[in-house]
């Protein structure tokens, strides 16, 4: 993989610089992709030859219950280069898709675009450049680009070394001598080859058909394309039928459950716990995040009122997080109150500068958490118990 050269430079970049915004990239042939980022790690990709083809395949392959050909859009859901991401979260957001089956595509969608980036025949004429503005807000997934180009390597190296080096598996197949053909295969599959090999669907569309991975398709197909019996010829994009939708001015807004939600993001179970017990036990609505990774796509699902979050975490700290969430419009106002076992003038002041509201120190005790809660949700302050429950604190 030599060839890939500054590129994967640019990419293990992102990942040590715990990057948060978009790394676009352009081939020679005037290919593009983008890779956007959350805290070093790949939360979605987009472009390639052929965008809507592989959103379609994808919603096939991962979620048969959609009918992609009814679902009404108007010109603005998909006039941004994200557009992709953006209809899976209105599916998801409606339930219409599950959690899964959004991680699914998001993990296919970002395979097959290192897949591409690989197959580009001079990684020295693809140029990188960064833009750091926060596209995605909702991360369903967190991809590390370590694995990525792993896995890149992989799939590139079994294609590559199975002769296919030169198919691109968004050609799609025609068959060219059809006698010829008929000769040398069963009446049987003969039909089967007439009905599909017809210039319509490239190799990754007749792989989903197929229930395959490209590649054995492409393999079985390679003996006729070398005799050139079959020709893989380039085909358009197939966009989505776009319906001006009227707007419903009278839609009434949903309301947020007059009960306060307040989360916690701890890698300590003791203390989501024990911050559980004390919250819920003042009749508000609780909710706790251990994994730091999964924070930011929890916190912006639930859009809690108020958030402890923890100082000291893997992969992602307090300092970071709160960072992401002060960029994001939603979480502007929200306060955000830092959890930390050091009571120190430094921790203190960078608490400041990232954007918290305020700085509790462990260990967690009821009037301690409760006067927070009361002074930062003075508007709620209706809605909270005023009795003090019985809670041994760490």
């Amino acid at each position: 993989m030599v060839i890939l050269g500054n590129v994967l430079n640019e990419f293990k970049s992102c990942t040590q610089l715990q990057y948060n915004g978009k790394l676009n990239l352009k081939s020679a042939k005037d290919h593009k992709w983008s890779f956007y980022y959350r805290l070093g790690r790949i939360v979605w990709a987009s472009g390639g030859i052929h965008p809507f083809r592989r959103w379609r395949r994808e919603m096939m392959q991962n979620c048969p219950q959609i009918d992609v050909d009814k679902i009404r859009l108007n010109s603005q859901d998909v006039a941004s280069e994200y557009w992709d991401y953006r209809l899976l979260e209105i599916l998801y957001k409606k339930q219409k898709i599950q959690r899964e089956q959004f991680h699914n595509i998001v993990e296919h969608t970002i395979a097959e675009l290192f897949f591409d980036l690989a197959q580009e025949s001079d990684f020295a004429d693809v140029t990188c450049n960064r833009s750091q503005e926060l596209i995605v807000e909702m991360p369903m997934s967190f991809t590390s680009a370590d694995v990525s180009l792993k896995q890149m390597h992989d799939s590139w190296k079994i294609w590559s070394e199975a002769g296919l080096a030169n198919l691109y598996p968004d050609l799609a197949p025609i068959i060219r001598k059809p006698e010829q053909l008929q000769q040398l295969v069963s009446p049987t599959v003969y039909n089967n080859f007439v009905n599909l090999i017809n210039g319509k669907y490239t190799l990754r569309d007749l792989a989903v058909k197929m229930k395959q991975n490209p590649l054995p398709v492409a393999r079985s197909l390679l003996p006729y394309i070398l005799k050139g019996i079959i020709e893989l010829i380039e085909v358009p994009d197939l966009p989505l039928n776009i319906v001006e939708v009227p707007k419903n001015s009278t839609s009434a807004t949903p309301q947020k459950p007059n009960v306060p939600l307040i989360a916690c993001v701890d890698d300590s179970p003791q203390v989501g716990k024990l911050l559980e017990e004390i919250i819920t036990s003042h009749g508000l609505r609780f909710i706790k995040i251990h994994d730091a990774v999964q924070a930011l796509p929890i916190l912006i699902q639930n859009k809690p009122d108020l958030i402890f979050l923890d100082l000291m975490m893997p992969i992602a700290s307090g300092y970071e997080i709160c960072t992401q969430l002060r960029r994001i419009s939603a979480f502007a106002h929200t306060p955000i109150i830092i959890l930390t076992g050091n009571d120190g003038l430094l921790d203190r002041v960078r608490a400041k500068v990232v954007g918290s509201t305020d700085f509790m120190t462990k260990p967690v005790a009821s009037d301690k958490v409760m006067g927070v809660v009361r002074k930062y949700l003075p508007v709620q302050a209706s809605s909270i118990k005023k009795h003090t429950p019985q809670v041994n604190s760490l």
